[in-house]
Order: structure tokens, then sequence, then C-alpha cells
């Protein structure tokens, strides 16, 4: 029988919202002031998702910049289910794994800019301040963990390849819990990297519409504790029934372009299917999807023929599968968009328990409203939509650049919590 595995309640960094109650909040209000413009060094202005600087604080990290402060922030909310796992585990059988796609652009920029100027970079500029396993390292150091850290960098599903890695490691029993999620920052290097691409939208990002040009960039983190006893990441006041499985993981590469997704959909769907075969599930079985929805001509046409292919009938019929993108409230979190849409998932699970239809509540698909006819339509959530099923499983898609696709299924626990 396959390990099962447990979520513990995420913490969040978002645009949306710095922790699990406000980030939902703002999810199905479908409040998007979050998303704000911001002027890169180059003098161009986009609308990024930034999170407030008077959240953010000073870390004991040897190199203290704004991602560390962002990752710190989320990794305080999941700090005693860390210590629960310590406990009952020891700090050599926990692992960290980690989506990021920063690379230390807020000291390396500084760093060149002064290279430029004077010919030679500043006496404390080091390259090891640019190494891409700094994020899984600083929480490794900061929790005092003695297992293996991994980082994740494939754009868009960094942070679902590092869970699925996670779930790995558990399942092997090389560990027995694991820091999973990811963090990044809507850098300069980011933005016009992505404008550069012509994939920056002039306007807040407005998926699935027949008017989308593009995606709004955000940042963010998001991180659980997995681990394989419901004891180690339950909440003094939650019962087992409350418990929340890692129930399938679906990975896939289709390698067709550096940035672009295969056109047909097909490497995501393999992803989908890959999930739902892992979880032991049929489409059928799936109440919510949060959509990777980026906004992009490209991106949403395929999304659209692959989950139409996957859902049938079900994705269109408003009585059956919901979906949503919530990159329009948190803006794209690239590294850590993966994570942070799976706690959105969580948090519906978690917060539709037990109410009545009348009474539930999905993250909004903040739009335009006007739907491009020219692909295959998905049921989209908005302010009318009313509901007739619980929900109870959700699967989260991300694909991210040369084709990396992930497709993550969570759900309340179908046959009760193991606790040892």
């Amino acid at each position: 029988m396959k390990q099962k595995l447990y979520l513990s309640n995420p913490g969040i960094a978002a645009a949306a919202g710095c922790d699990a109650r406000t980030f939902w909040n703002a999810l199905v209000d479908g409040d998007n002031s979050g998303l704000i413009e911001v002027k890169t060094f180059s003098g161009e202005n986009f609308f990024a998702g930034k999170i407030n600087d008077s959240k953010l604080s000073p870390t004991s990290a040897k190199y203290d910049m704004r991602i560390i402060q962002i990752e710190d922030l989320a990794l305080k909310q999941i700090a005693p289910y860390v210590e629960r796992a310590k406990e009952k585990y020891g700090a050599a059988r926990i692992a960290v794994c980690v989506g990021s796609c920063d690379n230390g652009s807020e000291f390396s920029l500084a760093g060149h800019r002064e290279f430029f100027a004077a010919k030679k970079f500043p006496e404390n500029y080091s390259l090891e301040m640019q190494s891409a396993d700094y994020p899984a390292t600083f929480a490794k150091e900061k929790f005092g963990l003695k297992a293996g850290a991994f980082v994740f960098a494939t754009a868009c599903s960094s942070s679902g390849s590092a869970i699925a890695k996670g779930a790995e490691l558990i399942r092997a029993g090389i560990v027995d819990a694991a820091i999973v999620g990811g963090v990044d920052v809507a850098s300069d290097t980011a933005l016009l990297g992505f404008n550069s691409l012509e994939s920056i939208s002039a306007q807040k990002t407005n998926p699935f519409s027949k008017n989308r040009d593009g995606i709004t960039l955000g940042e963010g983190a998001a991180f659980f504790v997995l681990a394989k006893d419901f004891c180690v990441v339950k909440d003094s006041d939650e019962g087992e029934k409350n418990c929340i499985e890692l129930l399938g993981v679906g990975e896939s590469c289709d390698a067709h372009h550096m940035t672009s997704p295969l056109a047909d959909g097909s490497g995501a769907l393999c992803a989908m299917k890959s999930a739902l075969s892992d979880a032991a599930l049929q489409s059928e079985n799936i109440d919510y999807v949060n959509l990777h929805g980026t906004g992009t001509k490209l991106n949403d046409a395929m999304e659209s023929l692959a989950m139409n292919e996957c859902f049938g009938e079900a994705i269109c019929d408003g009585k059956k599968i919901f979906a949503s993108s919530t990159k329009p409230i948190t803006g794209h979190t690239l590294g850590a968009s993966s994570a942070l849409e799976l706690a959105a998932c969580f948090l519906t699970i978690k917060n539709n328990c037990g109410k009545k239809f009348e009474q539930m509540k999905l993250p909004l698909h903040v739009y335009d409203g006007e739907r491009d006819e020219k692909i295959p339509r998905i049921n989209l959530v908005g302010c009318e939509t009313k509901f007739s099923r619980p929900i109870n499983v959700c699967m989260s898609n991300s694909f991210g650049f040369g084709g990396c696709n992930v497709s993550l299924i969570i759900g309340k626990s179908r046959d009760g919590c193991v606790q040892e």
C-alpha cells in the first residue's frame, strides 16, 4: 500500500495576504488590490503583486535579502509543525524541498551596477550570494535540520516539483517528513526578462478572456510540512476528520520549447492523468481545479484543451467541476506559484468542510467576463456560481518552462488518519 502523506496548514506570504485567513478572504472576495504598479531600474512600469514592506522583518540569514524575508514570514507560520516533526523523527529525518527561481538578484544587480560604475565589485560581494541553493539552505539552518536540502527551478512548476520530491523522499524511506514549498520575488530581472519575451500584460492579467494579453508577475511564498503521520501536522483543535492528504502527483516533460508549452495541451494532460492515476481517482472525483491560468494567449488555449480532454463535459457543466485561476489576485509568483496555489486548494477544502451548498465559497476567477469562445469552455467560478457538490478533492496545475508540467491532487482523508 502506498504511504499516506499528510499536509500541515500552510504558511503563506503573498500580495493577497500574509496569513491563511487574509489570503483566503482575498481569494473568495476577488480582491486584487495587491497588484500594483511598480517601476523597474530601466524606468518601465509594470503591474506586479507586491508584499507590503511593513510585513517583512530582518532575519538571521547570512545574506538577508527580500526573498529570504518573504520566505521567513511563511516559515514562521509552520514552525510548530516543524518542531513537532523534530520531536517525533529527529532533525536528521526531515528534508527541505524548495521551488525558487531567483538567485540573489537583489545583491547581484547592486553589485553589477557598482562594477559597471567603478570597474570593480563591492568588497563584500561574493558569488555565494547568488547560490541557487540558498532558500533551501536557509530553511534547513533556521530549524537546525540535518537531512538534505534541495532547490528546484523550472519557473512556474518549481514548487510543484519540490512537493513531488518531498513525497518521493518520504515514500522511499529516506526521510519521514519534509518542509515543502516555494518562494520567489517579482524582481527587476524577472519583470524585464518576461517583458523581453512579450509575455507581460499591460494591465492586470485577464486569464481566459478573449482580451487577455499576458501575465502579471508577483512575489510570495507558501510552505507546508509534509509527513507520514497525521499527529505531526494536525492542529490541536482539529480532529481526524479534518486531515488533508497529498493524494496524487503527476509530472511530465514535453520538452517542446524553452518557454512555450505544447499547443495541443498533451503535455499538461499527461501530468493531470498521471496525478489521477497516482491518486487512484477518476476525473469525476475532482471537485475543484486551480488552473495554471497565466493569461497568455497560448497557455490559456492549451490549458482549455487539456482540461476538456481530461474532464469532458463535467468541466463546462455548472453543476459539476469548478475551476479558477488565482493569479489575477496573487500575481504569477513563479517558483512559489505551485505551492501558493496548492495552499488555495487546501483552504478551499478546509473552509468548506461541513458547509451547506449555499454557504460554500471558492476562489473567484477574476477577469473581465468576456470569454474567449475560440477555445473550449471551462466552468469558471464567479460571484453568482451556485454549488451542488461538496468540495473534498482538489487538483492544482502548474506548467513551467521547458514543458515541465506538474499536477497535484489533495483531499480529505478517505479512510482515516494514521497516528502512531
